[in-house]
């Protein structure tokens, strides 16, 4: 199982407005060229965005389903991938300090990716990861710095009701 985590330098909030956005995909998913949502309001359970993979001349359209979402929290997608079948994707937004925890677990779900799944295909889907998850925190630091930028001098930011410390 392809599990990798990655401190961003963004509120969790910030974090899950990227995830939330199904037209941002192709910005931080690796190998991906486009994204759109194409059925019920993404992420929400059953929604789906449509996306292309693009490798020279070669374009393979697929999409992507919500299968669990927990806001804020949970995104667990099943992403097909034609005659490879599907993987399923867990994404968890964890408060880390003033920071947010990214957890992406991955593993085949269906069809043939999971015959084929060994050492060598768990070493890519880490390379995939390190790289999908470096520019999901690039985005999201993006996002939270030019939000920061705008807010006017001296207002303050009242920190989010669920963003960690002690719960009754």
């Amino acid at each position: 199982m392809a599990v990798r985590h990655r401190l961003v330098k963004a509120s969790p909030r910030s974090v899950w407005a990227v995830l939330e956005d199904g037209t941002r995909y192709a910005d931080w998913v690796v190998g991906t060229s486009s994204s759109e949502p194409v059925r019920g309001h993404w992420p929400q359970l059953g929604s789906a965005i449509a996306y292309e993979i693009r490798l020279g001349p070669v374009s393979l359209c697929n999409e992507t389903v919500v299968r669990r979402c927990v806001p804020g929290e949970v995104l667990e997608l099943e992403a097909k991938a034609g005659p490879l079948g599907t993987a399923r994707i867990a994404i968890e937004v964890h408060t880390w300090g003033d920071h947010t925890l990214v957890k992406v677990d991955e593993h085949p779900l269906r069809g043939a990716g999971g015959c084929m799944h060994n050492a060598a295909v768990e070493a890519l889907i880490q390379i995939r990861h390190r790289a999908m998850l470096a520019r999901l925190a690039a985005l999201c630091e993006t996002d939270a710095e030019e939000e920061e930028r705008r807010r006017p001098m001296g207002q303050v930011v009242a920190p989010h009701p669920d963003a960690g410390g002690a719960r009754a």
